[in-house]
């Protein structure tokens, strides 16, 4: 990592940056905020509130895309709770072991890049999910639940939305996973846990998963129609019945289907080759099944 230390206590820094430097880190080092400002490529700022005079929110502005740790000799709102409010990610009180400072920066590159996949996650489910819809009050939804869909997309449509109502973490097993009755287990009271695969469960296993959870806020899927449980169980259909069917469909169908639910995607030269068509082909394809081209 690239850290920028801004400490007038020179020997202070050098003996940092020599620490870090031993770790693989790249350090340069400043005395004022005036001259920290000059650049902004660091991945972390070691910022020291001992430099009198100085004026930390200029940094704290400039640098904040980086994880900032403040080094403090005291604890007031000054050298602490004021550049916590205006962005600095922690603080470390002097003196420090280093090992403790290299916990603190590298707690917060984990954190980061966490924070960056949960957000490609969720833009990925929100753009996954953007043409599902279902009539359903999640608030009051009470779980454990089963959902019988043959479209699978479905079903994990309703799981995470509901784990996104209740603003709980949610956890997704398989049964197909030998170790699935384990980690069901082992899972908090305060989470959803989203269980697929429900139907490959032999039936002389169905007792014990039951007794599993029916303590935990459960959401279980299966591919086939469910019957004879004791627990909630809703199905959900697809707009388009023919993934309904449990059967192979006939390539008509299947065009058919591609062509009312793609056609607002794509543009019709991508949405032809995609389907090995010709676009005049496809056009007779719309005029065959009555399919008007939305605007």
């Amino acid at each position: 990592m690239k850290i920028l230390i801004i400490e007038n206590e020179v020997y202070l820094a050098q003996s940092i940056a020599t620490k870090l430097g031993e770790l693989g880190h790249v350090c340069e080092m400043c005395t004022s905020t005036r001259d920290a400002i000059k650049s902004t490529n660091y991945d972390v700022v070691l910022l020291s509130t001992n430099i009198n005079g100085q004026d930390f929110n200029p940094v704290i502005e400039t640098f904040k895309k980086s994880i900032i740790i403040l080094m403090v000799s005291y604890i007031s709102n000054d050298t602490v709770s004021k550049p916590l409010s205006a962005g600095a990610k922690d603080y470390i009180l002097k003196p420090f072991m280093i090992e403790e400072l290299i916990r603190k920066i590298n707690h917060y590159q984990d954190y980061e890049k966490l924070k960056k996949r949960n957000e490609a996650y969720e833009k990925y489910l929100a753009h996954s999910f953007a043409t599902i819809s279902h009539d359903t009050d999640y608030e009051n939804v009470e779980l454990p639940l089963f959902i019988s869909s043959s479209f699978q997309k479905y079903a994990d449509a309703f799981a995470f939305n509901h784990a996104n109502k209740k603003n709980l973490p949610i956890h997704f097993i398989t049964l197909t996973d030998p170790k699935a009755m384990n980690q069901i287990n082992a899972l908090p009271q305060n989470s959803i846990v989203y269980i697929i695969d429900y139907q490959i469960l032999k039936k002389s296993d169905r007792a014990a998963f039951f007794e599993v959870i029916s303590n935990k806020q459960a959401i279980v899927a299966s591919s086939d129609k469910i019957e004879d449980i004791d627990f909630k169980v809703i199905e959900i259909k697809s707009d388009n019945n023919i993934f309904d069917q449990g059967e192979i469909l006939p390539i008509e169908d299947y065009v058919k289907f591609i062509v009312l639910n793609y056609q607002s995607k794509f543009p019709d030269t991508e949405l032809s080759k995609k389907l090995g068509i010709s676009r005049k082909s496809l056009w007779e394809k719309r005029k065959k099944y009555d399919i008007i081209k939305k605007k």
